[in-house]
């Protein structure tokens, strides 16, 4: 394994952006406390502005959980998460809603699209429910980056699942939403449409300075990511930057064995 692909530490870590997304200590307990399910084991882990990062480990590692609690989709059992200057482990359901609404962008396996709208609506939807304005500019060069130009008309039926999935992404983008969760974003498409998906993101985070936080299974799909973490346990036991997938396989086969 070469210098640049050694797991470091937590503490060997550092950054020189300021964090967009920092977790303190995050435990995540399910069931009783003295015989519960300990998904998340005291993880702390910073996501730099503009970074891509890709979240790895065995199955029941833990990855899905920390999304959910660094997204405000589940709640921890102790510990703290930042987006920015907000503890989101300290506010109540109404406040998180609006939060996840005006400062969080989200792209799921599913594309959750709406079936009777078309894709210009689809990707409008949040900000018409929210009363916000759009930079129609932005919209534009959304739309042209991700391909959906000519396609803006077509209910998600006449569009293929990638263009489905570039719909989600740009929806997801629009709103320069401080951090973008993807969870499994390329998990129903084949290998083109994925590697598609996965540029984008990778460009969005270089081009337009978004932070993009993905769970995935996949070793090429984590080597489109600036770096990549990895769980065991629930606990964070390394990360790799400038991931290649042969890197990220064989260290994902060391957390296995």
């Amino acid at each position: 394994m070469n210098e640049r692909a050694t797991l470091a530490t937590p503490e060997q870590r550092s950054y020189a952006a300021p964090p967009a997304v920092t977790a303190r200590d995050l435990t995540k307990v399910y069931g009783a406390a003295h015989a519960g399910v300990r998904a998340l084991d005291g993880v702390s882990l910073e996501f730099t502005r503009g970074e891509f990062t890709a979240i790895m480990g065995p199955s029941g590692s833990g990855k899905s959980t920390l999304m959910h609690c660094l997204a405000g989709l589940d709640s921890a059992t102790s510990g703290s998460v930042l987006l920015g200057g907000t503890d989101i482990t300290r506010l109540g359901s109404r406040q998180l809603t609006l939060l996840r609404r005006d400062r969080i962008g989200f792209i799921f396996q599913s594309f959750n699209l709406l079936p009777m709208l078309t894709a210009e609506q689809n990707i409008l939807l949040p900000s018409r429910i929210a009363k916000r304005t759009v930079d129609r500019s932005r919209f534009d060069h959304i739309v042209n980056v991700v391909g959906l130009t000519d396609r803006l008309d077509h209910t998600p039926s006449k569009l293929s699942g990638g263009q489905q999935q570039r719909v989600a992404v740009a929806r997801a983008l629009l709103n320069e939403p401080e951090v973008v969760y993807a969870d499994e974003p390329t998990g129903n498409l084949d290998s083109r449409s994925g590697a598609e998906v996965l540029a984008f993101l990778r460009d969005s985070a270089r081009d337009l300075h978004q932070t993009v936080v993905m769970v995935t299974h996949d070793p090429v799909a984590a080597a489109y990511a600036d770096r990549v973490v990895f769980l065991r346990d629930g606990r964070l036991v390394g990360e790799i930057r400038q991931p290649d997938a042969e890197t990220v396989l064989n260290c994902l086969v060391r957390l296995e064995g």
